[in-house]
């Protein structure tokens, strides 16, 4: 079974920034993500999505 989510350092990685900037977007509501009690998850479909928006809207500027 392939995994469809990623914990906070797997979506660091993913995208190529630091747990710390993850969790600033987390706090910001600005990257999708849920909670599991407390553990922060981010779907790879969710992410995905997320990065093309913000491709699409810094080229439309």
């Amino acid at each position: 079974m392939n995994r469809k989510t990623l914990t906070v350092q797997e979506a660091a990685a993913y995208i190529g920034v630091s747990k710390d900037l993850i969790y600033q977007l987390v706090r910001e509501g600005s990257i999708p993500y849920f909670k599991v009690g407390t553990r922060i998850l981010l779907k790879q479909d969710s992410i995905d999505m997320w990065i093309n928006e913000k491709e699409m809207s810094s080229t439309s500027g």
